[in-house]
């Protein structure tokens, strides 16, 4: 049986969720708080596979919540049940510690699916989310490029000097001669108006 806590302020809510995995066939709920004041103490009452907890939660919130639990359950994972879809909500939430995001209107039989999908390794989102996630990637692919006007391969190139590898390192990485690598490194010298390999790094790290 999965094991699954819940918070969640909303009563009416909390109280659905709880049912609705307690008639699921593989899940248990084993918590229930309206507010993640005594999460600490109530998890080591009450272990948990998996946490399904709201972001805008009163005195403590989801994002403070999800760092708290993480840094006293590593084993816990948090899947994130919020009506917030905007972008800061969504990577402040990823970043602390969080492995899943659906939003407060998913199906239920999809809600449950979720939770499934985390405890076999998953990382469930809404679709939604996950395609908002997949565009920041986009958009910051790759940042140097679009400052620089570097090709493709120069940013490769660049990317594998920041790593410390030398010149044959990258010629036998990317199955080019030594001169050309001499020549996309001229290259990036010139477009990020640097002399050096130090001063292009440097460059690199500062973005």
């Amino acid at each position: 049986m999965i094991k699954v806590g819940i918070v969640e302020d909303n009563n009416t809510l909390r109280h659905s969720l709880t049912n609705l995995i307690s008639h699921s066939g593989d899940m248990t709920c084993v918590l229930s708080l309206s507010n993640l004041l005594n999460v600490v103490s109530e998890l080591k009452k009450n272990p948990a596979d998996i946490l399904l907890m709201d972001i805008g939660l009163p005195n403590i919130t989801g994002i403070e919540g999800v760092m708290i639990v993480k840094e006293n359950f590593e084993n816990i994972e948090l899947l994130m049940f919020t009506v917030f879809d905007d972008d800061v909500k969504i990577f402040e939430a990823i970043k602390a510690g969080a492995s899943g995001y659906i939003l407060k209107k998913t199906p239920p039989s999809e809600i449950l699916e979720a939770i499934r999908i985390l405890h076999q390794g998953g990382a469930p989102m809404s679709p939604g989310i996950a395609r908002k996630v997949i565009k920041s990637f986009h958009d910051s692919r790759p940042g140097v490029k679009d400052s620089f006007n570097l090709t493709t391969r120069e940013h490769e190139i660049l990317s594998s000097l920041v790593d410390g590898l030398s010149y044959k390192k990258i010629m036998e990485k990317y199955f080019i001669s030594i001169s050309t690598v001499r020549t996309h490194i001229r290259h990036i010298y010139e477009k990020l108006h640097v002399n050096t390999k130090a001063q292009a790094v440097a460059k690199m790290l500062k973005r």
